[in-house]
């Protein structure tokens, strides 16, 4: 199955709404990383967003995925990019 790296982008406006929902977003991915689905995730360290990998069929799974984060249906998100991701070194190339 491919990975797929996940972008999200945040706004400065919804800092307050991600604080909010943060404990059931994080127990969203937990429940994706329990099942394979969610490989690795966190936020970028300047608080500008975050990288989830993701180990699935193709773009339109990983859209559908991540369609039911808490973020995204409380509309936290201020851009999503989804790219199709080759280890080539490193523990997810085998």
């Amino acid at each position: 199955m491919p990975f797929f790296a996940v972008h999200y982008r945040y706004a400065d406006s919804t800092v307050a709404g991600r604080d909010e929902h943060r404990p059931t977003h994080r127990s969203w991915l937990a429940g994706l990383a329990d099942v394979g689905v969610v490989r690795m995730s966190g936020p970028y360290a300047d608080g500008s967003g975050a990288l989830i990998l993701v180990d699935a069929t193709d773009a339109d799974a990983v859209r559908r995925t991540l369609a039911d984060d808490p973020f995204a249906k409380a509309d936290l998100i201020e851009a999503v990019a989804v790219q199709e991701w080759v280890p080539v070194v490193g523990p997810f190339t085998t």
